[in-house]
């Protein structure tokens, strides 16, 4: 019995001195003291930063079960984002790249899905571990002026819950069999009436803008100096580094630089690192890796995570678990303070002004 009553005593003292913890929504709080233990917790994200709750075409998977996916991989902050384009509602399609010839449009019907399962739930009815925030993802680039009616129908309909806007495309190749078309560079000033409501909100506005492909690495690159030459007073979030599915060779060092070059010169500038396609072209490989690492850690602050998981109703748990494992990958062997800003979700709270802190980490990583 003393053995035991020792044991119990033991545990409850390295509990208390913020040693032995297992990751949970607590441990984000303002007023938590005990720190993170990389050793035996999770090397995942606890914000997933990019997920499309609603899916290119037909239905989407159910919104409890979606949460429910969240909560499995502990994460418990995420941004709930729309769809850029959808297919039209009577194609028999779910996927762009499944129905070429079938033209994709930008549609607010999605952003009131979101915001509807989510005021629908208020104040009691979701889930006390998860944060939710909400993004406005209608943008339609090609009809500039009607993008400010929409966002003011949305705040009628929804006040004060879209705290977001995005994801936007402003160049995305692989749907260009879709009708879709690189945003003209002069059309991007014309952004200057919905760009100041945002500024004004202090909400980020999170753009899909491809860089360009093997044959032409840097050919959409202008597109997004104009977008950050022209708006330097708004959050601006790149999606995937600017890589894409039609860029998987470019040379990590002149990628890196521009980069590089971006964040030195635009302060409200951040960079998304999801959708596994950098893990697969680029994360995965070693001497590419060691280059990413070295990146991320000198500008950590300015890095956010996520899965970019489309959750369609033919998506299971499985492929959002393996979703995550991919686009977390590389964050394992990140240092701790790249590790607290990134994977912990610092950066996410900063950005969003949300009343939460990433603990910090155990001595236990370089």
């Amino acid at each position: 019995m003393k053995q035991l009553m020792n044991v119990f005593a033991l545990f409850m003292a390295l509990l208390l001195s913020g040693q032995a913890q297992a990751r949970n929504f607590s441990m984000f709080s303002l007023e938590n003291k005990v720190c993170y233990d990389r050793k035996t917790e999770p090397s995942t994200f606890a914000v997933d930063a990019h997920v499309h709750f609603q899916p290119f075409g037909g239905p989407a998977l159910p919104f409890e079960e979606m949460l429910g996916y969240l909560q499995k991989q502990s994460i418990y902050f995420v941004n709930i984002f729309g769809i850029g384009q959808k297919l039209p509602a009577k194609s028999p399609c779910t996927y762009y790249l499944a129905c070429p010839g079938t033209m994709v449009t930008p549609s607010i019907s999605n952003d009131f899905v979101n915001a509807t399962n989510i005021a629908k739930r208020l104040p009691n009815k979701l889930p006390k571990n998860l944060h939710l925030t909400l993004s406005m993802s209608f943008t339609n680039l090609a009809e500039p002026e009607t993008i400010v009616p929409q966002i003011e129908l949305l705040d009628k309909e929804f006040p004060g819950m879209f705290t977001w806007m995005g994801e936007i495309n402003v160049v995305k190749q692989a749907i260009f069999p879709n009708g879709h078309f690189a945003t003209p560079q002069n059309e991007i000033k014309k952004w200057k009436a919905f760009m100041k409501i945002m500024a004004e909100r202090n909400i980020p506005v999170s753009f899909h803008s491809d860089l360009g492909n093997d044959k032409e690495p840097f050919k959409y690159l202008p597109l997004m100096q104009e977008i950050l030459s022209s708006y330097p007073g708004n959050i601006i979030v790149w999606h995937h580094l600017g890589l894409s599915k039609e860029l998987s060779h470019l040379d990590p060092k002149k990628h890196i630089k521009i980069l590089s070059g971006f964040l030195d010169e635009h302060p409200n500038l951040y960079l998304d690192i999801s959708w596994r396609v950098l893990y697969d072209n680029y994360f995965s490989e070693p001497a590419k890796r060691k280059l990413y690492i070295a990146f991320l850690e000198k500008h950590s602050t300015r890095i956010l995570p996520g899965t970019d998981f489309v959750a369609a109703a033919n998506k299971t748990y499985k492929i959002y678990k393996e979703e995550v494992a991919a686009n977390s990958d590389i964050l394992k062997d990140l240092n701790n303070e790249a590790f607290r800003n990134i994977a912990l979700g610092q950066n996410y709270f900063n950005i969003l002004a949300l009343p939460f802190k990433a603990p910090e980490i155990c001595n236990s990583i370089r």
